[in-house]
């Protein structure tokens, strides 16, 4: 994987954890310009999960000869035993320490569906959320991951014609049943197939001036528009984000610090309300500042998703890879930057 894009990936997951500091700490309510942009614009890390999420499944997958049931399963080691672990965690917090999280309640038919990747209420009363909030997203992305399966049968440069059709007769479909499917941020996989698709074609090259330029107008762009329509104003400026620091790739390259913080990004969005929930309890209750407190947090997400991405992310992964290729169980694990979310 480019480590530029693995910059761009942890820049966006870090945007997410200063949103939920937000929420978490100050209840929205800004204290501050910065606060103020934490608050309006800080979920856009999401977009640009989003359409990361979509060229990396593209170049993974465009030069190999891969079955799409050997592809899901390989997405289902990357994505569950993490998400899982911190769905349980999630939910033990609420049943023992109720306090610090008031408003959360655990249902189990509800942890169920949250485990199963189904999109439900969630018994706090606040909209169709997870078990473990942030994992709202992966109910995306695991419709896309199946759906970019089925588009795996025909060769790739139709892959992203194919997708498309499925993802919005599929949404089309399920957007009667479950209104969580008639947002238009789940096309924003779309964007990355897109440029997936330029790149390989040599059509995203090399540059400085011309890149920083373009990434500058598209942090204008989602500084001044509103987030809906969010996939013209958020996923476009988003998709050229990504492009741009693409065509940077050469200046970071070498940079292992980069491809270490993009290495953790996963763990640290999956981790990051349970840290921040007990951080802001902690505060509240001890008269703590709340910026010491967020920097005391942002170090144990930091040590905890370096953990969690090495014992956790990639053994999970080499013992069920293992399980079904037969490899012995100290083979060397594959690149999982080219397999993360």
């Amino acid at each position: 994987m480019l480590i530029s894009v693995q910059a761009l990936r942890a820049l966006a997951a870090w945007t997410v954890v200063c949103h939920h500091f937000m929420q978490i700490f100050f209840d929205f309510k800004a204290r501050g310009p910065v606060g103020q942009f934490f608050i309006d614009k800080g979920a856009v890390g999401v977009d640009v999960f989003f359409v990361i999420s979509g060229l990396v499944i593209f170049l993974s997958t465009e030069s190999k000869a891969l079955p799409p049931a050997r592809f899901l399963l390989y997405r289902l080691f990357r994505i569950v035993p993490a998400y899982w672990l911190y769905t349980l965690l999630m939910a033990l917090l609420v049943l023992f320490a109720r306090p610090m999280l008031p408003d959360q309640t655990v249902d189990w038919a509800h942890f169920l569906a949250s485990l199963l990747f189904i999109p439900a209420q969630n018994p706090g009363g606040y909209g169709i959320y997870p078990t473990l909030n942030v994992g709202w997203t992966l109910n995306y992305e695991m419709l896309f991951y199946v759906l970019f399966a089925c588009a795996l049968v025909f060769r790739w440069q139709v892959r992203l014609l194919v997708v498309a059709a499925l993802l919005f007769s599929v949404c089309q479909a399920f957007g009667w049943l479950n209104e969580f499917y008639r947002s238009d941020i789940v096309y924003e996989f779309l964007l990355g197939i897109g440029i997936g698709v330029l790149y390989r074609r040599g059509w995203i090259g090399a540059g400085l001036w011309l890149p920083l330029l373009a990434m500058g107008a598209a942090m204008m762009a989602i500084y001044h528009l509103a987030p809906a329509p969010r996939l013209l104003n958020w996923g476009v400026p988003s998709a050229v984000l990504v492009m741009a620091c693409m065509a940077l790739e050469r200046y970071v390259e070498r940079n292992r610090v980069m491809k270490w913080l993009g290495d953790c990004s996963y763990s640290v969005y999956l981790m990051h309300v349970l840290v921040l929930s007990v951080g802001g309890f902690i505060a509240r209750r001890y008269g703590i500042n709340p910026y010491l407190m967020f920097v005391i947090c942002a170090l144990a997400i930091g040590v905890g998703s370096w953990l969690s991405y090495e014992w956790v992310e990639k053994r999970s992964y080499q013992w069920l890879k293992a399980r079904i290729e037969g490899e012995p169980m100290r083979a060397p694990v594959e690149n999982l930057s080219r397999q993360k979310y």
